[in-house]
């Protein structure tokens, strides 16, 4: 009985979901390594790993959430923080103002029309679209949009990691396949596509593409606001 209340305990403790989720994470990134894969992606290993180990060992997701919720404390902050790579990359920005720009609100403007348009034709209710149509932002202002549209945020934030995910596979053949020379062009698409997840393969490609991919993360972000709120009175 000693036993078992420790281990609830410990179960629910913050330490064990913060503790869960690093080892998961680093476990994705050693493996990425070696692989040297883009299917082996560290966030996609870390998500199979934590929902496998909840499952098989039948340890309740509220458990979990304890320290989970600790670490989606620290969205926000790092979402502010995308001023540092348009302040250090001002000079670029400048010199390339209106095609980055134009690119990542084009970028989150498509974005907005294919989601908005395919619940249309599946027939799902105004909940689910609302839910869907900031899939390509970060995690925050994805569940900020969210809560004003009336969608479900869980869901949200689910859109928002399977499509940064399949960026961040995806990008490198994207490239090759349109024959994306410009290393500005790659991070700006990469960044507008598929957020934070993809800025991390961004930046494998190359430090400029990773800063242009974290400053589009933050420009396709203002404008994803501002189409999603457009976009509420077809809904």
């Amino acid at each position: 009985m000693q036993i078992l209340q420790n281990l609830n305990e410990i179960l629910y403790s913050p330490f064990f979901g913060i503790v869960l989720t690093i080892f998961a994470y680093q476990t994705g990134v050693s493996i990425n390594k070696k692989a040297k894969h883009a299917l082996a992606n560290p966030i996609l290993i870390a998500v199979v790993l934590i929902i496998a180990l909840l499952t098989l060992c039948d340890i309740p997701l509220e458990a979990y959430q304890q320290g989970g919720n600790l670490i989606y404390l620290f969205l926000a902050p790092a979402t502010a923080a995308l001023a540092v790579p348009i302040y250090k990359n001002w000079q670029i920005l400048r010199r390339n103002f209106w095609p980055i720009i134009a690119g990542t609100m084009a970028g989150s403007f498509s974005s907005i029309v294919v989601v908005f348009g395919l619940c249309k034709l599946f027939g799902l209710d105004e909940t689910l679209t609302a839910s869907l149509l900031s899939k390509s932002v970060t995690t925050p202002i994805a569940s900020g949009v969210t809560e004003q549209l009336g969608g479900i945020v869980p869901i949200a934030i689910a859109a928002v990691i399977v499509s940064g995910i399949i960026g961040s596979i995806t990008a490198p053949f994207m490239v090759k396949l349109f024959r994306v020379d410009d290393p500005v062009a790659q991070g700006i698409g990469i960044g507008t596509c598929s957020h934070a997840v993809g800025t991390t393969r961004a930046i494998a490609m190359g430090e400029l593409q990773g800063a242009m991919s974290g400053l589009a993360i933050g420009l396709a972000g203002i404008f994803t606001v501002l189409w999603a709120f457009l976009f509420t009175v077809l809904l």
